[in-house]
């Protein structure tokens, strides 16, 4: 595997990586630890600043690591890491290093303690915003602060967890720009 050279990206644009849903590696540190866990869920909250919500589950090794610490990093893989996806999301950081284990490189974040993994094609860096619904929900909310993205492709094949073991392909890609207001891109 090759790490992915990115460039600066504007926060406020990240929703058009995650809002089609795409599963993401979110890695996490705190004291000394560090894991990455699979996500299939996620929701853009709000534009600018750049909101990013997601249930963690609290049995989730990551999760008392993000808890503790208020930051994370979203990584977005392609379909290039499929098999990699699927063997963090069945395996725990409490057992082992997750970067070593699936020869992941671990890329030191600029906003954030939690380390970035080069071979994604997108980093979004984040800080706790609200953890209102962490208690009740599992539920936190983030700000991503610092956004990192590969120039090409420019509509990457991403992953997209359907359940039951199955994951569709991004798809074929429809340019309808001209029907929108300006404002509404």
């Amino acid at each position: 595997m090759t790490a992915v050279k990115k460039i600066d990206f504007d926060v406020s644009d990240v929703r058009r990586y995650l809002e089609p849903g795409p599963v993401v590696l979110v890695s996490s540190a705190h004291q000394g630890a560090h894991d990455i866990m699979t996500m299939g869920w996620h929701t853009i909250m709000e534009f600018s600043p750049s909101l990013v919500g997601c249930m963690i589950s609290a049995g989730n090794h990551s999760f008392e690591l993000i808890r503790a610490s208020g930051e994370c990093v979203i990584n977005l893989p392609t379909t290039a890491l499929t098999e990699t996806v699927v063997k963090i999301g069945n395996t725990s950081g409490e057992r082992i290093d997750k970067f070593t284990e699936f020869g992941l490189t671990e890329e030191e974040a600029e906003m954030v303690g939690a380390p970035m993994i080069g071979e994604c094609h997108a980093n979004f860096e984040c800080r706790l915003f609200e953890d209102a619904l962490v208690g009740r929900y599992n539920f936190f909310v983030f700000e991503v602060v610092k956004a990192h993205v590969a120039p090409e492709p420019e509509h990457p094949e991403t992953l997209h967890y359907k359940g039951g073991g199955i994951f569709m392909v991004s798809g074929e890609i429809i340019d309808k720009s001209a029907l929108f207001r300006p404002g509404m891109l």
